[in-house]
């Protein structure tokens, strides 16, 4: 199985990082693509990508780090993906985040676009964070629904008719923990769509799925995930694999 979103060069995995790498493994996990945050993370990162050759980094402005000084820091990200184009599997977390602060929300949408556009240059893969804003996100994918746009709507939780406009922009949709959640509704939504649509993702060390919500997420526990999926669709959990596995293959093409 291949996690397609998980921060595992965070702080919260400094005590146990080669234990929990191990655990991942042994759970059936081949790959790790990272999505970069901040300025601040990308040496942690890339770090880690050296070490660990299946862990795959990303680079991107997360939207919960544009701030006073986002036009600073867009530009650091820029460059670092222009300068070394080959490192990245994909531009990303990119998006639009409302949950926290709505101060800078002229800032985020202007620094998603010009972070698509990277990705249009370089030919990568956007991974797109979204949280409250859909609306907001969906205005500025819409321009670029007739381009070369590609890649993953990351930590999926909205509506079918949601779903749907996401996979119209030639997008998969992230899905992790949020899908085991008792009443959390997206597996309701999930089993309207096709496991076509999907990539497995963990979002560790957050949003970690049953049993262990509340707690530390880590990449083996994408097989919760996969396993959920394999309920909802009746289908066996090799099939969830091999269907994920193909459809993370074609987004991260340059590596997987």
């Amino acid at each position: 199985m291949i996690d397609t979103h998980a921060h595992i060069y965070s702080k919260k995995f400094e005590d146990d990082r080669d234990a929990m790498l191990s655990r991942a493994k042994e759970a059936g996990i081949t790959q790790i693509c990272m999505p970069n945050i901040d300025v601040d993370t990308i040496s942690a990162m890339n770090a880690l990508a050296e070490q660990y050759p299946w862990c795959y980094p990303m680079m991107g402005l997360h939207p919960s780090h544009v701030k006073e000084d986002w036009k600073e820091r867009l530009t650091l990200i820029l460059q670092e993906l222009n300068n070394h184009p080959n490192r990245y599997v994909g531009v990303g977390e990119i998006g639009i985040d409302l949950y926290w602060d709505k101060t800078f929300l002229e800032g985020q949408k202007t620094a998603f676009a010009r972070q698509i556009e990277a990705s249009l240059t370089h030919g990568l893969p956007v991974v797109i964070h979204c949280r409250e804003a859909f609306d907001e996100v969906f205005e500025v994918l819409e321009p670029y629904r007739n381009t070369s746009l590609y890649g993953i709507f990351h930590c999926f939780t909205g509506s079918v008719d949601q779903a749907r406009h996401a996979l119209s922009l030639n997008l998969k949709l992230g899905i992790g923990g949020v899908v085991t959640f008792k009443n959390g509704g997206l597996d309701n939504v999930v089993a309207q769509l096709s496991l076509d649509d999907l990539v497995l993702e963990t979002d560790a060390p957050y949003l970690a799925p049953a049993p262990y919500r509340g707690k530390r997420n880590e990449p083996a526990y994408t097989k919760l995930v996969a396993e959920k999926l394999a309920l909802l669709f009746d289908v066996s959990l090799e099939e969830v694999e091999r269907i994920t596995n193909e459809n993370a293959r074609n987004i991260f093409k340059a590596v997987l």
